[in-house]
């Protein structure tokens, strides 16, 4: 794709992302966690999750019609295409249910397998998170490069997929991080907490069993940042990876290091 074509596809689709933002900003201050709903053990399920899918999924098919799409709540559209749509439309359920602000709407565009459009948007935080395959990555229209920060204060994130084994590994990364480095957080959106990888806030995020609609988005943003991503064991992320580790480079070998001691 040139840069012209990615660049209209953001024009075309960014609409859609504010307005499914501002519905979702608006439903935040009034929003109860008893209308929320368990889709399983580990999951939250809103209705507004649903409303801003809604939204962006018509928007997509009006103006990319006979594109694939693979959204969180809605599944796979089962279109035959070399793009694709990879939306989360409220990524941070929880965080959202308890009236924290940290959460966003995530939507990658890929082309034949490659990350090539990224749009994060957090509404609570005024933050719009943009990347395109090539040219860089923003934030509010300002472009962004990872942390140069490489030990002492180095701050490192973790997610986690919902199955147990995927669960246990998070665990067990945690307890090593918080027993032997400065701090290991878990903020509750694996979208916006890449984002923050991106902007250099904080210098990594481990994510075991993700899930592409969750992490699409971030990592195009990591790597236009000039960051670092790959699978567990060292080897370039795919659409097959099962895992994720995004960094700002600096720190990737060490971690690496620890995720295969495991």
């Amino acid at each position: 794709m040139t840069p012209i074509e990615l660049k209209e596809c953001q024009t075309k689709i960014e609409p859609a992302i504010r307005q499914a933002g501002k519905m979702l900003k608006d439903k935040f201050a009034i929003f109860s966690r008893l209308d929320a709903k368990l889709k399983s053990e580990h999951e939250l399920v809103t209705a507004h999750d649903l409303e801003s899918e809604k939204i962006l999924m018509e928007a997509i098919r009006t103006n990319f019609p006979g594109q694939a799409i693979l959204s969180e709540e809605a599944g796979n559209n089962n279109v035959d295409s070399d793009w694709l749509w990879a939306v989360d439309p409220l990524d941070g359920t929880t965080n959202f249910s308890m009236h924290n602000p940290f959460w966003c709407i995530s939507v990658g565009l890929l082309y034949q397998g490659q990350i090539v459009l990224s749009l994060i948007y957090a509404p609570m935080l005024d933050e719009f998170y943009v990347a395109r395959s090539g040219e860089g990555a923003w934030l509010n229209d300002k472009p962004l490069s990872v942390s140069s920060i490489s030990s002492g204060k180095v701050i490192n994130a973790f997610c986690h997929g919902y199955n147990e084994e995927d669960i246990r590994r998070a665990i067990k990364y945690f307890e090593y991080q918080k027993l032997h480095n400065f701090d290991c957080r878990q903020l509750g959106s694996a979208a916006l907490e890449l984002a923050f990888v991106a902007a250099g806030r904080m210098e990594s995020i481990a994510i075991p069993g993700a899930r592409l609609w969750d992490v699409a988005a971030g990592i195009l943003l990591v790597k236009e940042a000039k960051g670092k991503v790959s699978d567990w064991q060292g080897g370039e992320w795919s659409l097959g990876s099962k895992d994720v580790l995004a960094s700002n480079g600096l720190v990737h070998e060490q971690l690496l290091e620890i995720l295969k001691s495991l």
